[in-house]
């Protein structure tokens, strides 16, 4: 699986982006994809994840009510729409995709598994 994201940038405290990530190289649409972080200094962390049929979503409690993650209608993109950003929100952001089903994924719960694929990240600053 092929994971490409983009979509960062530098922008002012309160300001809007929205991240896209495209998966390549699935034969099925239906598996779990989800963004990570990480900060300088600082360890990867969980930001959001959505279910194959994006029925479910999942969101660290650092961006529940800013943040939104969904789906492209061909279920093979997944978008992070963030709002209200903050200077603590200055992090690379990863895409991240597992292929168990919601129940079953790691993503689900906000960690990662054996299965979980990764993309290049995306760079986003946010000045104060």
């Amino acid at each position: 699986v092929q994971l490409q994201a983009s979509g960062g940038g530098l922008v002012q405290a309160g300001a809007s982006l929205r991240l896209s990530c495209v998966a390549s190289g699935r034969p099925s649409s239906n598996y779990v994809m989800g963004w990570f972080r990480q900060a300088p200094g600082k360890e990867r962390e969980f930001v959001a994840a959505i279910s194959g049929t994006a029925h479910i979503t999942y969101y660290a409690d650092s961006v529940k009510g800013r943040f939104t993650i969904s789906r492209g209608d061909n279920r093979n993109t997944v978008y992070l729409q963030m709002t209200s950003l903050k200077s603590e929100d200055t992090a690379v952001y990863y895409c991240a995709l597992d292929s168990s089903s919601w129940v079953r994924s790691p993503l689900s719960r906000g960690s990662i598994g054996p299965r979980t694929d990764w993309g290049q990240g995306t760079q986003v600053t946010v000045s104060s």
